[in-house]
């Protein structure tokens, strides 16, 4: 893959803090946003990305970090739409403004964001774009209302971009990773080694970006070989 301009949304932990490890290592220009300031200054330090602190719930944020972009790299080639986290509520006891406010970043965010950064990529005929949903968004489970919609949404809004998109040399991948040891939802402390991390997720998008040109994956789900324990 030639030298790429990346957008990293969530990229202050987690996949997207990994994903951007991998890509400025590679020698890709990249900006990642992310909401707490301490993490991205720390992205920012250990990586040399630039870190921008923004919200994708946010217009007015989304609008601020495409400038930026184009002002500091001439645009985005490479848009990584990873921001999002969960709400689980059983239903009967849902909190439907929680899922509504879920729903701005994981969906409404992501949209707002990419509806920005397209007009750049059909202006060159080039650009990738990968969204990452789950696993949750493959199969329903108790208490996943909320979430598992919100990536079920992310899967279908995928295909409707694919078939947008792919006419104007822009590729569309949905990224879909079963349980990564990460701090997601405030779970810390999980450290088996046989289980899925940030890096493999990093490294799974970087191999769909370093396909060729005439190469589309538009939807892999990525599994930990073994099932999930918790230590």
């Amino acid at each position: 893959m030639p030298q790429r301009r990346f957008l990293i949304t969530g990229g202050s932990q987690g996949i997207g803090a990994a994903l951007a490890e991998q890509a400025a290592a590679a020698g890709h220009a990249v900006v990642v946003t992310g909401r707490d300031p301490r993490r991205l200054a720390d992205v920012a330090s250990r990586t040399g990305v630039h870190a921008v602190q923004a919200d994708v719930a946010s217009g007015d944020d989304n609008a601020r970090v495409v400038a930026d972009c184009v002002a500091r790299m001439g645009g985005v080639d490479v848009l990584i739409n990873n921001a999002g986290y969960a709400y689980r509520g059983e239903i009967g006891t849902m909190d439907v403004d929680a899922m509504r406010t879920m729903f701005e970043t994981n969906v409404f965010g992501l949209v707002d964001l990419t509806n920005r950064v397209v007009p750049l990529m059909k202006t060159q005929a080039d650009g990738d774009i990968v969204n990452v949903a789950s696993t949750s968004g493959m199969k329903g489970a108790a208490t996943a209302t909320a979430y598992a919609g919100s990536k079920w949404a992310v899967r279908g809004i995928s295909q409707c971009w694919q078939a947008e998109l792919r006419p104007h040399g822009i590729r569309v991948t949905c990224v879909c990773p079963s349980e990564v040891q990460t701090s997601f939802g405030g779970r810390t402390g999980r450290n088996n080694p046989n289980k899925l991390y940030a890096e493999d997720i990093a490294g799974t998008i970087i191999a769909a970006l370093n396909m060729p040109r005439r190469v589309l994956w538009p939807e892999l789900a990525v599994f930990a070989t073994n099932p999930w324990k918790e230590d």
